[in-house]
């Protein structure tokens, strides 16, 4: 080491009682060139690291270097000038600036499997969920490959800004990791379509998310049909991307059928704690992993157990059911009004049909059924709590309602 320099800070190996590593800064005394060493033989010699020529240049002054907690030799290093990685132990270096701006990296932490990072001048950054980088590297990927994703919570909060604030930030602004599982998987091109499903504990498929948009989810059913429900319903499309790709499941079941194709299968019940199975499938290859979804820990405080959300659950699906059909009836009653437009006699029993069913679309004026159902469902699934005995009556009084409603329908479509 070059006599007068500082040594910015030492890491011990969390994996090795032998090793250890420290960084120092030169540039004070004119010298640019980065500074990291290792030792194996507790302290009796050490390795330079960073000679200039294996991937941090040799006019990046270090900070600071840390050793992954998770997997022995994966290094983060931090220079005047940004961040850089190590899948061996420091045998070769590359950037892992992704969007941080040019600055001092003057400290690193692994925290939960994100990696929070202080800096000169530019505030503090996290890089959120790094498992990827503990489960790749420089050696041999598999030309398709899911990572094993880490626990996720279930969380009930909007990652993204909404008005005017959403207008000025640009993709390149940092952006907030949206409630939900984080699955990863590594695609060594972007031609062959992928397809990710998640099954409960007892082996049922609840979801499915593809690369591919399934037409066939919005088909429109008849009042004799079955609730269309699929698992497919109301996802978002898959990235296949060459490389990395990351996909967050919002661990929601498939909501209630919706006449527009775009909000259809939106807004599902939240699933419930446990451990699932996502079967990933590409190319004729398919992988499993294991995902363990865990409760936000805030709400056993205020008394909310797992029977308590299975109760929950029960009565939102009962409630989804319910918006499904109101807004299947909406949509047949707009058929059966273009089918017997000639027919004053009917058109006068389908307007006041109408009249229950839909709001008129005036100011102040009197909620219709769709509005009473679609208000109940909405407040179900606002937050993990106990199902209010209010909530379970009106549900009895509106699902009457509305069969009764129904009845008269089929019994008009008939004429």
């Amino acid at each position: 080491q070059p006599p007068g320099c500082r040594v910015q800070n030492i890491e011990p190996s969390p994996h090795r009682a032998a090793s250890a590593y420290y960084a120092v800064l030169c540039y004070l005394l004119g010298d640019f060139r980065p500074y990291i060493w290792r030792t194996d033989d507790f302290g009796a010699t050490w390795t330079l690291l960073t000679p200039g020529n294996n991937g941090i240049p040799a006019d990046q002054p270090t900070r600071v270097v840390r050793e992954d907690p998770a997997r022995a030799g994966l290094l983060y290093a931090g220079t005047e000038f940004g961040l850089f990685i190590s899948f061996d132990n420091g045998s070769r270096w590359q950037s892992l600036q992704l969007n941080l701006p040019v600055t001092p990296v003057t400290d690193m932490k692994i925290h939960r499997n994100d990696m929070v990072i202080s800096t000169q001048g530019r505030g503090f950054w996290i890089l959120d969920d790094i498992t990827p980088l503990q489960q790749l590297g420089l050696g041999s990927i598999p030309s398709r490959h899911l990572l094993k994703p880490r626990t996720a919570y279930r969380m009930r909060y909007t990652a993204s800004f909404g008005g005017i604030e959403s207008a000025r930030r640009s993709s390149g602004d940092p952006q907030y990791l949206p409630p939900g599982a984080v699955i990863n998987y590594w695609l060594a091109d972007s031609k062959a379509p992928v397809k990710l499903e998640v099954l409960d504990a007892t082996g049922i498929v609840i979801r499915v998310m593809s690369s591919v948009d399934d037409t066939t989810v919005h088909e429109a059913p008849t009042m004799s049909s079955p609730r269309p429900f699929v698992p497919t319903a109301g996802t978002t499309r898959l990235p296949t991307a060459s490389g990395l790709n990351r996909f967050v499941w919002d661990l929601s079941l498939a909501g209630p059928w919706d006449a527009s194709a775009r909000r259809s299968g939106r807004n599902g019940p939240m699933s419930l704690p446990g451990t699932y199975t996502l079967r990933f499938t590409t190319g004729g290859i398919t992988e499993t992993q294991p995902l363990k979804v865990e409760n936000d820990p805030r709400i056993a405080r205020d008394g909310i157990t797992t029977e308590i959300q299975r109760e929950q659950l029960a009565h939102n699906l009962r409630v989804r059911d319910l918006v499904s059909d109101v807004n299947i009836a909406v949509a047949r009653l707009g058929e059966l009004k273009k089918k017997f437009a000639t027919n004053p006699t009917t058109i006068a029993a389908l307007a006041a049909i109408e009249a229950k069913l839909v709001t008129p679309p005036i100011r102040y004026s009197k909620p219709g059924m769709q509005a009473h159902i679609q208000y109940l469902y909405g407040a179900a699934m606002d937050a993990d709590q106990k199902v209010g005995r209010d909530a379970i009556v009106r549900y009895g009084v509106l699902r009457k309602e509305l069969d009764a409603i129904v009845a008269e329908l089929k019994q008009i479509n008939t004429i």
